[in-house]
């Protein structure tokens, strides 16, 4: 186990009706001037929109908005909400929704104190030091953005998808309703149950020297996940399986599945190559696809941790290892399909005419490989190769 510094400062208000006291949370820390941040319109739907500027107008709060975040949020939101935030003097961004609000907002507390492109922190040309406090409202169990460290934002002009992490923008608090999530449909759910996986596999499947603490940490969440991912896809009403989702999410994706370890994402990495090449691609669809096929180039650099995968995430009783590492494989692709997740390029709208383009992006036209210090760094042939074999 490598040395590690580990904070997760977020205090969860977590239950039903939870979101009432968003104007108490608010002016309980003193916050005067609210930016509100919120989607393309589901939260005024289900009535949550009126309830929050309620309960902050009530608490004596001013509230500015920006709105239409889109999913693979861009960083020309981020600028517009910089404009605002700068232009009403907010001492707290309020983030209401899920993972491309809440990077959004993320991206604005930490540009608010920058002078220059927003989106330089994406591309680390400047590391942020300050940054606005921000709370949240959760209305989606997937990204874990709400007790993260990351925020991943997209430039369409320069046609990149990247993240920046640091320990600044992990929210102050999060309001979190399992409540708010039985509205979202069936393929929004499936999208954030492969995410949940894919933030404790990639960093399960992060070389150790041993079986790390992290790593059953890592178990335990995939394997739950997968469970109450069933039941949510089942029943949406499901108030437990909907409040397992929930804290799975957001503890697959604060530290806790790599503490001791030296992380590393390649699927996440090549995903936003996926979703930056073609926006409309969800980012959990694009996971669905691409995470056992990389399983499937990088399982022989560590077949006794794959077989482990297999036997505790699907119960999967086999003695040989390796053929237990391909049952694993298989067995996370037919989940993925159970609950309606892609599990081909081909039904994210891409073709072998696509490929190229893609990969190039990814890997700098050829210059980089994929995961450098994971258990199996890619090369461009071999990601081309990964990706012709699931057309």
């Amino acid at each position: 186990m490598i040395n590690f510094d580990f904070v997760s400062p977020t205090k969860i208000f977590f239950g039903k009706g939870r979101e009432n006291e968003v104007g108490k949370v608010v002016s309980g820390y003193g916050f005067k001037r609210v930016l509100l941040v919120y989607g393309e319109g589901s939260i005024k739907k289900i009535g949550l929109y009126d309830k929050i500027i309620k309960e902050l107008s009530s608490a004596g709060i001013f509230v500015a908005e920006v709105s239409g975040i889109r999913p693979n949020p861009v960083s020309t939101k981020v600028d517009e909400g910089v404009q605002i935030a700068r232009k009403e003097n907010i001492d707290l961004i309020l983030a209401v929704g899920g993972g491309s609000v809440i990077d959004t907002a993320k991206a604005i507390a930490c540009a608010f104190y920058y002078d220059g492109d927003s989106f330089d922190l994406n591309l680390w040309k400047v590391k942020p030091t300050k940054a606005l406090p921000l709370g949240v409202v959760l209305t989606l169990s997937a990204s874990g953005s709400e007790l993260s460290d990351s925020c991943v934002i997209a430039n369409d002009e320069l046609g990149v998808k990247q993240g920046f992490n640091t320990d600044i923008v992990r929210p102050l608090f999060a309001i979190m309703n399992p409540e708010l999530t039985c509205s979202v449909s069936k393929y929004q759910t499936g999208c954030g149950i492969v995410d949940i996986i894919s933030h404790s596999l990639e960093r399960y499947f992060s070389p150790s020297d041993h079986n790390d603490v992290a790593d059953s940490f890592a178990l335990v969440v995939m394997k739950e996940t997968v469970r109450a991912g069933r039941i949510a896809i089942d029943n949406p009403n499901d108030y437990d399986a909907r409040a397992d989702l929930m804290l799975l999410g957001s503890y697959s994706h604060n530290g806790l599945t790599s503490l001791g370890k030296a992380k590393a994402m390649p699927i996440h990495k090549m995903e936003h190559a996926l979703s930056a090449y073609d926006v409309a691609i969800a980012h959990g669809a694009g996971l669905s696809v691409l995470m056992p096929a990389w399983m499937e180039a990088a399982y022989k650099s560590d077949v006794k941790k794959f077989a482990d995968f297999a036997r505790v995430v699907f119960n999967k009783k086999c003695d040989d290892d390796e053929e237990c590492a391909k049952l694993g494989i298989t067995s996370l692709r037919n989940y993925f399909r159970e609950i309606g997740m892609p599990i081909t390029l081909g039904e994210l709208n891409l073709t072998k005419d696509d490929i190229p383009q893609i990969v190039d992006n990814m890997t700098d036209n050829g210059t980089h490989v994929i995961g450098p210090t994971s258990i199996k760094p890619l090369t461009k042939e071999e990601i081309i190769r990964m990706f012709n074999s699931i057309l």
